[in-house]
């Protein structure tokens, strides 16, 4: 049923968190000054239990932030009696809502050490990690040059482009011209956006990358990708092999979730779950999605 801005499962218990499935929830976090915890994320009172011993990280896309990115995938975990938890990374200026900015190498470090933080807290000896974008990519350099492999059990990627994007359609242009900075010769500024040219198939990042080898021995990866992917382009630039590849329309054609209404959609959210706890997997919603908007008003 719909109530407002979520939608609350049949099954649902009581004192569960409304889980939105689309975007309204993500412009009202978008328009806060200062992004907030999503819902049901960063107690750092929780105790894993048994079922789920692995504390969940939620790593965020370029230009968003912890609280914009995760309305929905925060609240559906923690109703499902995990301990969430989410940062925001690669911010220019200290304060600043706008994340993913920094060169990926610099917000791995952050990475690092908000997982050290997880982990004392908990009591864990592992996380999970569910990415989004760049949250599929920058932590891969802390897996395979800063020893994340050693603590991450389960990694769930959403748009992830391990092998890149093209230049063309990718707007980093038009990104680095917003920030205005661009240096005499017209190259993007890393100061302005150092990640943005590391996305770029071919670039030194992702060579790096590959000639490490992508897929981290000792982590199980599920990659979940849509053929709409308007920023991931190829869209197949996410897989990976030896993964568990997923696209959201073989068997769901009416699924036209882009680069970011997959991440706030329902059949997503159930993916996710059966990815970290497959002994529990459950059947896999097929309902409309829409581009940007997701399935909430459908």
């Amino acid at each position: 049923m719909v109530t407002g801005l979520a939608v609350v499962p049949a099954s649902a218990q009581e004192g569960d968190l409304p889980v939105p499935y689309g975007a309204l929830a993500t412009l009202a976090a978008q328009a806060s000054p200062v992004p907030a915890d999503p819902p049901g994320s960063n107690d750092y009172d929780c105790e894993p239990g048994a079922e789920h011993p692995d504390p969940v990280v939620l790593v965020h896309g370029l230009g968003a932030n912890k609280s914009v990115n995760w309305q929905t995938m925060s609240p559906l975990l923690a109703n499902e009696g995990y301990c969430v938890f989410a940062l925001t990374y690669g911010t220019a200026l200290p304060g600043e809502s706008v994340g993913g900015l920094l060169p990926m190498e610099q917000s791995a470090e952050e990475l690092d050490a908000f997982v050290d933080g997880v982990l004392d807290a908990t009591g864990a000896e592992q996380v999970d990690l569910v990415g989004h974008s760049e949250g599929t990519l920058m932590p891969q350099y802390w897996l395979q040059f800063l020893g994340g492999d050693t603590v991450t059990d389960d990694y769930v990627a959403v748009t992830p482009l391990y092998d890149g994007t093209l230049a063309d359609p990718l707007p980093v242009d038009a990104l680095v011209d917003a920030l205005g900075v661009r240096d005499v010769a017209g190259a993007p500024v890393a100061a302005a956006c150092g990640s943005c040219p590391q996305f770029i198939s071919g670039s030194d990042y992702l060579d790096r990358m590959a000639e490490a080898g992508t897929r981290v021995e000792g982590v199980d990866y599920t990659t979940i990708m849509t053929r709409y992917d308007q920023l991931v382009i190829p869209y197949t630039s996410g897989e990976l092999e030896g993964a568990t590849n997923i696209v959201v329309q073989d068997g769901c054609e009416i699924d036209l979730s882009d680069h970011l209404s997959i991440i706030f959609s329902e059949r997503t959210g159930q993916l996710v779950l059966n990815a970290l706890d497959p002994a529990n997997a459950q059947d896999v919603p097929c309902r409309p999605v829409l581009p940007l908007l997701g399935n909430e008003i459908l």
